[in-house]
């Protein structure tokens, strides 16, 4: 018999209204807890596969629940009959939870052998940049959180040498907390007036971000407009710098892309058709195809497999898998102590 599949959200951070379908360019979408599990949730039942969204923590079954969501359980383990999956995002690994699901490829080995990785859900309702703008090259983007954005490009000094280029800088920043939908700007998915996507979250090479995502990168190929974008390992691993999207590690780097794609037509129209052939393979269709092998051919044997082991065993695994989680993070600790120390 098969296990039930659950989505869980807490009853504490449950929406007081669910959007009607998985392509609404609903507020809440703008928060990971939300993009992850309500919306996997919805394209898979629209897909026809058998799952359940709840607001209390199942006792037995398969039970797929965002890090965020954890935050509110102190310490919880899965029982015996119980394999719990952490949608781990940006966050922290949960050290009990039997599986992750990661957002970059790069983590798919750390911390233990338990990581998954499946892309991000590509932006619900996206507008793409409107035909009629032709050749026009004057309205530069981004959207996202205030922290994912370089301090340099929240600066008047940005955007007044983006004036000197006779371009105009049209960012969507919201600042919202982590669990907090009501107030946020839900324009993400408007592409029409965007002629480039600026999206950097810091400049140079030390950080390779490998906990985030390539989302900007997908919605920039979905929208039809070029792309520059920070040194990020999953930019790199799902695109390639100068033929789908365009890489920069500096200021001086990024104004002289913007000049680059400025004067030239056939170089911003080079960029946006190599995006195109990327699209079939991050459309959500793709994504929730992704969804259900993991959790037909990879979860539901490791749910067997862990309903099969006695209760001793079980939480040998759990405590062996919270050890080897706690000695990393004491390294990592040690590693970013010493970093400061050198600075």
């Amino acid at each position: 018999m098969k296990p039930t599949i659950y989505f869980y959200i807490p009853r504490k951070l449950f929406p007081q209204k669910l959007p009607e379908n998985p392509h609404e360019n609903w507020a809440g979408f703008g928060l990971g807890i939300y993009a992850w599990t309500l919306q996997t949730y919805l394209r898979l039942k629209a897909d026809g596969f058998s799952c359940e969204l709840v607001d209390y923590l199942p006792h037995s079954g398969i039970v797929i629940v965002h890090r965020n969501s954890l935050y509110i359980h102190k310490g919880i383990k899965p029982g015996k009959n119980l394999l719990l999956i952490c949608l781990k995002a940006e966050l922290n690994f949960y050290p009990y939870a039997q599986f992750h699901v990661v957002q970059n490829p790069e983590e798919i080995t750390a911390i233990n052998n338990y990581n998954y990785y499946i892309p991000h859900w590509t932006q619900p309702g996206l507008i793409p940049r409107q035909i009629e703008r032709g050749n026009q090259f004057k309205n530069i983007v981004f959207f996202g959180h205030k922290n994912n954005l370089a301090p340099e490009l929240l600066s008047l000094n940005w955007t007044n040498e983006l004036n000197k280029l006779d371009l105009n800088w049209r960012p969507i920043i919201n600042q919202n907390h982590s669990t907090n939908y009501q107030k946020i700007d839900n324009r993400w998915n408007d592409y029409s007036q965007a002629d480039a996507v600026v999206a950097i979250r810091s400049f140079g090479k030390q950080n390779k971000y490998i906990n985030k995502p390539a989302t900007k990168l997908y919605n920039a190929w979905l929208a039809g407009v070029p792309a520059i974008l920070g040194y990020e390992s999953a930019y790199r691993t799902e695109g390639k710098p100068n033929f789908n999207y365009l890489e920069v590690t500096s200021l001086k780097e990024l104004l002289d892309s913007l000049k680059k794609l400025k004067f030239d037509i056939n170089l911003r129209q080079t960029l946006v058709n190599n995006g195109q052939l990327q699209v079939e393979k991050i459309n959500p269709a793709q994504t929730t195809k992704k969804w259900r092998y993991f959790l037909t051919e990879i979860a539901i044997p490791a749910f067997d497999d862990w309903c099969s082991k006695s209760s001793l065993v079980q939480n040998m695994i759990l405590e062996t898998r919270y050890l080897s989680w706690a000695i990393e993070r004491g390294k990592s600790k040690i590693m970013s102590v010493a970093s400061n120390l050198k600075l």
